[in-house]
């Protein structure tokens, strides 16, 4: 589990074809204390580390995963929001992140609004019912609150504001119109919806 809040933007080094993906991150963790096994978000992407030394660690990809990822995410020179697995009693200063990813969304504006940057992103049909505005999604892994929602006939626009410190701590700052991007819906809205379409049944 985690909880959306990134604590390294790492840049991928090498990517190895091996039937499935072999990638190695270059990191800023100590990677001294990560074990092997451990689980790391990678822009929302929950992988187990199967090697590192000193400022990198590997993860292996596979052809399903990279699947329903963003296009272009595992390549070499791409940098990822990086975060460590929580554990019991830290602050969750996020929300729930299982570093499952729902789907690919697509960010369509990107406006100023004061310091901060306003982004507008569609999501696909199916994503729709799981976004309300003042709820919580998860955009490349880091943990946002959903300002409006709007649904169109090309899709659902939903928009976040990137406070100063989120545009330098994360890649989300240098996002731009047409990019792909990992999209993981609150898990309570996951249960929601399935209590609903139970009680829609039985009624």
């Amino acid at each position: 589990m985690f909880t959306g809040i990134v604590s390294d933007i790492g840049t991928i080094s090498a990517v190895e074809s091996r039937g499935d993906l072999r990638v190695v991150v270059n990191t800023a963790y100590d990677t001294a204390g990560i074990d092997l096994g451990a689980s790391i978000s990678c822009s929302g992407v929950c992988l187990t580390v199967v090697d590192k030394a000193p400022g990198w660690f590997a993860v292996d990809v596979s052809g399903e995963t990279a699947s329903r990822t963003a296009q272009g995410q595992w390549s070499a020179g791409a940098r990822l929001n990086l975060e460590r697995a929580m554990k019991l009693g830290e602050e969750l200063g996020g929300h729930i992140v299982t570093g499952h990813v729902d789907g690919v969304a697509e960010v369509v504006e990107i406006a100023p609004d004061g310091d901060s940057k306003r982004i507008a992103i569609r999501v696909s049909r199916d994503l729709a019912p799981f976004l309300a505005a003042k709820g919580s999604v998860t955009v490349d892994g880091v943990s946002l609150t959903v300002n409006t929602v709007e649904d169109r006939a090309d899709g659902t626009l939903f928009a976040i504001n990137l406070i100063p410190h989120t545009q330098a701590v994360t890649t989300l700052g240098a996002l731009s119109v047409g990019q792909p991007v990992n999209i993981e819906i609150d898990v309570l809205a996951r249960y929601l919806q399935r209590m609903e379409h139970y009680r829609v049944k039985a009624g």
